[in-house]
C-alpha cells in the first residue's frame, strides 16, 4: 500500500523582513531631495503598518518606496491591505496597511473549491489559518500546486512541509 503524502498551503509574513524593508526605506527617504523637510514616517505597529506624510502625492511616493523595498526582501506585496487615508494631526496625512498573515476561512474555502474542482485524487481540510493537502500521488500534489499557483488570490500563499 502507497504511503500517502501531504503539504501544507500557508500564508505567511516574516516580519523581522519588514522591520528591515522599513529601515532601508526610511535611510532612502531620509537621504531623498523631494523628501527633505517632510514629515513622512513608516512604523510598524503590531501586525499594522502606520504612514505619515505631507500630502497625498507624497503618501504615494512614501508607499512605493516601501514597496520596493519590500519587494527586494521578498515581502509579499498581495498581504498589504491599506486603509482609507485619513488626515492627521499637524494638517498630515496618515494611512494605515494591515500584514495579512493566515488564511482567512474566505480563502480557504475558495482553495479548497479550487482543488476539488481540480477532479485530482488528493484531499484537502482546514487547519485554522493553514490548509492540508494530502494523496498518495505527488504528482497530483504538485498538479495542485500549480493549480493554486495560477488562481488569482488575493492573498499569497507558500507551499510547506512538503512530505
Amino acid at each position: 500500500m502507497a504511503k500517502e503524502s501531504s503539504f501544507d498551503i500557508v500564508s505567511k509574513v516574516d516580519f523581522s523582513e519588514v522591520a528591515n524593508a522599513i529601515n532601508m526605506a526610511m535611510k532612502e527617504i531620509q537621504n531623498r531631495y523631494d523628501f527633505k523637510g517632510s514629515s513622512s514616517d513608516i512604523k510598524l505597529e503590531g501586525e499594522e503598518l502606520v504612514l505619515i506624510s505631507d500630502d497625498e502625492f507624497k503618501m504615494n511616493q512614501l508607499k512605493d518606496v516601501l514597496i520596493s523595498k519590500l519587494i527586494r526582501r521578498n515581502v509579499p506585496i498581495k498581504n498589504l491591505h491599506y486603509e482609507k487615508l485619513e488626515n492627521a494631526f499637524g494638517g498630515n496625512v496618515r494611512q494605515r496597511a494591515k500584514l495579512v498573515s493566515g488564511i482567512d476561512k474566505e480563502n480557504a474555502k475558495k482553495i479548497n473549491s479550487l482543488i476539488k474542482n481540480s477532479k485530482l485524487k488528493v484531499k484537502s481540510q482546514i487547519q485554522d489559518d493553514q490548509i492540508r493537502v494530502s494523496g498518495k500521488s505527488k504528482d497530483d500534489l504538485q498538479k495542485v500546486i500549480a493549480i493554486i499557483r495560477e488562481a488569482d488570490l488575493p492573498i499569497d500563499v507558500q507551499f510547506v512541509n512538503f512530505r
